[in-house]
């Protein structure tokens, strides 16, 4: 039996009964057009989501990358008695060293991983609304363990329900820029900051052509996708990191995704550009949904006019032209990079969840939580970081 027919079969055997809080049921889903329209139903601004979670850029990632890489969707939907959607899970699943994993749809490719709920829910959601949901992945899926990483404890200033589960710290945090509507440009750059980088700018803005735009047309954006796969790789074989951009379907997913218009304007993933008539000096993409924007991709040129800090520049351009569009927050993605603190002076905390479903599942939770703990040790202790890089460069 397929997998698609299994969870169906599961789904029609299993009667609709109430749950506690105000879930009356829940669905298993494996079809992602067949759950279209309720999660466009929670994508909308008055419910609680993040732009990595849209159903445009989640079908695009599975459809380039994961289906390429074994896994298949597991939807989960929580409706109330009206079958209206309150919750909706968006889980891959996959077999790994014999174990069922499920985890968050998007792998590498999406800094936060979040259910998007309905907002009214949210607000008087308890741990019995959260563990109903975990109570049916049990009874009725092929899963061993949840393998729930880079979780926000926090979206827009609402308790993320899914942190009254077990959990723990993420490898890393988020560093991240708040910024408050009609807030004075230095409270967000500090004057002393863009004066050092304006004087570095006022050499880049000799060259013919120069300029930031956020890219709009399709040709546009094919070219500037051009530039950046081919120097990506150089800049990271320069930091000894491995091309994730090489991996299978990934270049795909990036380019149509950028390609791919969302309701209202933009993308669904945005291209800004900092460049001349000569070329393309700086590239930085992310998500953006009106409220945050948040950095996936970026590099800059390898030319003589890397010397400028052609990056720090086109960042301080996108703070200023989300924060003119009366955005609250800004991050660059999670990791410590020394770039990112000079623009995000917060710290956001994320959390995984390692859920064990059955006994096989119990010492798989437990060995992804113990390595997760590690790896958070090691991130920071910087003696334990530099021995680890010199590893990983001495290996590759």
């Amino acid at each position: 039996m397929t997998m698609a027919a299994a969870i169906e079969s599961r789904t029609a055997e299993a009667p609709a009964r109430s749950k506690p809080g105000r879930i009356a049921h829940i669905d298993l889903v494996s079809d992602l057009e067949s759950v279209e329209t309720g999660w466009r139903s929670l994508e909308t601004p008055e419910q609680l989501f993040t732009a990595y979670q849209r159903l445009d850029f989640l079908t695009c990632w599975q459809r380039e990358v994961g289906s390429r890489d074994n896994a298949r969707p597991l939807i989960v939907i929580g409706y109330d008695a009206e079958h209206r959607p309150l919750l909706l899970l968006p889980l891959i699943l996959k077999q790994s060293h014999g174990v069922r994993v499920a985890s968050f749809m998007g792998g590498k490719h999406t800094t936060f991983n979040m259910a998007l709920w309905d907002r009214a829910f949210v607000a008087t959601a308890q741990r019995a609304d959260v563990d109903a949901v975990i109570h049916e992945l049990r009874e009725r899926s092929t899963v061993d363990v949840l393998a729930l990483t880079r979780q926000p404890l926090r979206w827009r200033d609402v308790q993320n329900p899914l942190a009254l589960l077990p959990h723990q710290p993420s490898v890393n945090d988020c560093p991240v820029l708040n910024m408050q509507p009609g807030a004075a440009a230095s409270s967000l750059i500090s004057n002393s900051f863009r004066k050092r980088l304006r004087a570095k700018e006022r050499k880049l803005e000799k060259l013919p052509g120069y300029r930031h735009h956020v890219a709009t047309e399709d040709a546009e954006i094919d070219r500037l996708l051009d530039w950046f796969f081919r120097i990506k790789p150089l800049r990271m074989a320069q930091q000894g990191l491995p091309n994730v951009f090489a991996d299978p379907g990934v270049a795909d997913f990036v380019r149509k995704a950028c390609l791919m218009r969302r309701p209202g304007e933009g993308r669904v993933i945005d291209i800004h550009a900092l460049q001349c008539d000569e070329e393309i000096i700086a590239l930085y993409a992310g998500v953006a949904d009106g409220y945050r924007f948040s950095m996936m991709f970026n590099t800059y040129t390898l030319s003589d006019h890397s010397r400028y800090s052609p990056g720090l520049i086109l960042m301080r351009n996108i703070v200023d032209h989300y924060a003119a569009r009366g955005y609250r927050a800004l991050d660059l993605g999670i990791g410590s990079n020394d770039y990112k603190h000079l623009f995000c002076k917060s710290a956001e905390p994320i959390f995984d969840s390692f859920i064990p479903l059955n006994g096989r599942g119990r010492l798989a939770a437990a060995t992804m939580s113990a390595l997760a703990r590690g790896k958070r040790v090691v991130k920071h202790n910087p003696p334990l970081l530099r021995l680890a890089q010199g590893v990983r460069k001495a290996l590759r």
